[in-house]
């Protein structure tokens, strides 16, 4: 049951068909919803792509420019939306403003990259000094890296660590380090489950239904651009089957990857017990546990998510929140494996890792990110999670809240998403709706339900009180 507020009152909200989730994430299922109107949502669709584009005609005009040099016109696939994207010429603080002059609140934030805000004081005076005074890059050792990872294994309990430019390459080099270690090659990862741009961690990353078979026993789906080698794709919070899995095939799992929290799937909290289970099973079969840090790291709280679900894997990465808007990433974790590294069994290369521009940027976000300002951003999150909570209610929608750190989305379904199965039984017109309707009250959130809302440290209730009056005009419409 959750607690939310309605006219001053203390209302008791108890979950619908609730299964426990780590008491360590937000979600609020409501007991009672209403569907909505499918024609209403088709029509309020249509009108406000109308408004869109009637409201940003220099971003499609740039996005024709642009197409004719980078595909798409657009320099990551997931920048591109139909018809075209926003472009953006600035930011600061918890704002940006596009190509047609229009001031956004941000609630993207690099999908957690700019966690201490768009040209973050500290970050900027921080880099300045390096670029003034220290250098760009090296390809030699230097204190500055020595600093930044000494910071690191104390902030996230790592023995060693090593610094990457991406989360792609951390991922590839953690699994990889595994590798190493206990000398076998297969890889276990969740269903739906995204971590970059490496080939074997590219198998089942949103795989059409009709592809993947029995929910409980899934099918991997291998792109046919990929080289995936031997993998194992298992369904997210279902202990009993990774444990099948395992138990067959253990003399050939070198490692089981996967985010403690889905994040490219929404938030996906994982189950009362679930990692601990994931951690048990892992040790009584030598499988390697690897958590993907990428999307929740510093967003998860001031030690991670790891630290903050109190559950220990052999071998972490992360990237994004750590750099200030930097492009910077690491690896790292238990002496046994990270030994693999220092005897050469696992050789890591990169020009630019841990160069000492980038390293700037990370010092300067350990400093910021203490204990009290990350608390601080969380109570921001919690207090806009409430509100959505309020109007969730009181317009009986057929949605329901979720969060973790200070992240948090609205789920338009009025069941618990546990996995990727569920993930896909939502409804998405309304989520691409909701998030339009936002873009056009000055409001920018990631795109449909792929990804979540951001309260970074230059957010403050009043920028969420937008977010939170969007949403009730939005639920006014849909009643109406």
């Amino acid at each position: 049951m959750r607690e939310w507020f309605l006219n001053g009152v203390i209302q008791i909200c108890p979950a619908k068909n609730e299964t426990k989730h780590d008491p360590a994430g937000w979600r609020n299922v409501p007991e009672t919803s209403r569907p909505l109107d499918p024609e209403r949502v088709a029509k309020l669709l249509a009108q406000e792509w109308e408004t869109f584009t009637k409201a940003t005609p220099k971003s499609g005009v740039h996005n024709k420019e642009a197409a004719k040099v980078l595909p798409m016109g657009v320099t990551s696939s997931f920048q591109h939306w139909d018809p075209y994207p926003i472009s953006v010429v600035s930011a600061k603080g918890a704002y940006v403003t596009d190509v047609d002059g229009r001031e956004l609140l941000d609630l993207s934030m690099g999908f957690g990259a700019m966690l201490v805000g768009h040209l973050n004081p500290t970050v900027v005076a921080r880099v300045k000094d390096a670029l003034d005074n220290v250098g760009t890059l090296f390809v030699t050792p230097s204190p500055t890296a020595t600093v930044a990872a000494e910071a690191f294994k104390k902030r996230f309990g790592l023995d060693m660590l090593r610094f990457t430019n991406s989360g792609t390459e951390s991922l590839m080099y953690a699994v990889r380090t595994a590798r190493a270690v206990n000398g076998k090659r297969g890889i276990v990862k969740i269903e739906g489950g995204y971590h970059g741009g490496y080939d074997p961690l590219q198998v089942s990353v949103k795989p059409p239904l009709s592809a993947i078979g029995n929910p409980e026993k899934p099918t991997p789906h291998v792109p046919s651009e990929v080289t995936a080698g031997d993998v194992y794709v298992v369904p997210y919070n279902n202990l009993p089957y990774l444990e099948k899995i395992f138990k067959k095939n253990h003399k050939k799992i070198s490692c089981f990857v996967l985010e403690p929290v889905l994040e490219n799937l929404s938030i996906v909290l994982p189950d009362e017990g679930y990692l601990q289970g994931v951690r048990d099973l892992c040790d009584k079969y030598d499988i390697a546990l690897i958590f993907d840090e990428v999307k929740t790291g510093l967003t998860a709280g001031a030690r991670g998510a790891a630290g903050r679900l109190g559950v220990k894997p052999d071998l972490i990465t992360m990237a994004k929140s750590i750099g200030g808007g930097l492009p910077v990433a690491a690896f790292g974790g238990k002496q046994k494996y990270m030994d693999a590294v220092v005897d050469g069994r696992m050789a890591h290369y990169g020009t630019y890792n841990g160069n000492p521009l980038v390293m700037a940027a990370v010092m300067a976000v350990d400093e910021i990110c203490t204990d009290a300002a990350m608390a601080k951003a969380e109570e921001i999150n919690d207090y806009a999670l409430r509100k959505m909570d309020e109007i969730i209610a009181q317009y009986e929608l057929p949605a329901h809240t979720i969060g973790f750190g200070i992240k948090g989305a609205i789920i338009w379904s009025d069941k618990p998403v546990r996995n990727y199965r569920d993930y896909k039984a939502t409804d998405f017109q309304i989520a691409e709706l909701s998030w339009l309707w936002g873009v056009n009250r000055g409001v920018l959130t990631p795109p449909g339900l792929d990804e979540q809302w951001l309260v970074s440290l230059a957010h403050t209730e009043a920028d969420m009180d937008k977010l939170v009056e969007d949403f009730r005009l939005l639920a006014e419409a849909l009643r109406a």
